[in-house]
């Protein structure tokens, strides 16, 4: 089993060296946990897999946190809750031509290729800058940040301006 703790504990650093979320991180200190009491108790596999699973759990509910807070003082990005985040309001660029949601394109975000579809009535072109106005499942609604159309007030949450009022009102 030390092995298998082992070589777990490397694959979970390679896949936080891809995301940087620090959740694979804590997994990862979990194995290698997992490994020392593999070294102690070879027989007890429940006891290397609790010290994973405790190891793991205290990392992502203590020390994640502090982590985040460290980096978003710092002017990094603060790591986003759960898949949605803190997507919504990122700028990004179009990688190829993003449509409807029959015909979604891509866009780059925090160094991964996303899904993406417009919120315009037409195309968005490929290398344009846009903005994340909302993200269904694992697809993110994208706006043109130098389009000539202003940005719908409700699409980010905001209350109507003057110069788009509520509909509900009239």
């Amino acid at each position: 089993m030390l092995v298998f703790w082992l070589v777990l504990g490397l694959v979970l650093l390679v896949v936080e060296s891809r995301h940087l979320a620090f959740y694979a991180l804590f997994g990862a200190a979990g194995a290698f946990a997992a490994a020392i009491v593999a070294l102690l108790l070879p027989d007890m596999i429940v006891a290397q897999a609790a010290a994973a699973v405790v190891v793991a759990a205290l990392g992502i509910w203590l020390v994640r946190p502090l982590m985040s807070n460290a980096l978003s003082s710092r002017g990094s990005v603060a790591l986003g809750r759960g898949v949605h985040g803190s997507l919504v309001g990122e700028e990004v660029l179009t990688l190829d031509e993003v449509g409807d949601v029959h015909h979604p394109g891509h866009v780059r975000l925090a160094g991964e290729r996303w899904l993406a579809v417009s919120e315009l009535d037409r195309p968005i072109p490929g290398h344009t800058r846009v903005l994340v106005t909302g993200v269904r499942g694992t697809t993110l609604v994208v706006w043109p940040v130098d389009s000539d159309l202003s940005l719908p007030d409700d699409s980010l949450g905001l209350p109507p301006s003057p110069s788009n009022p509520d509909p509900e009102e009239k």
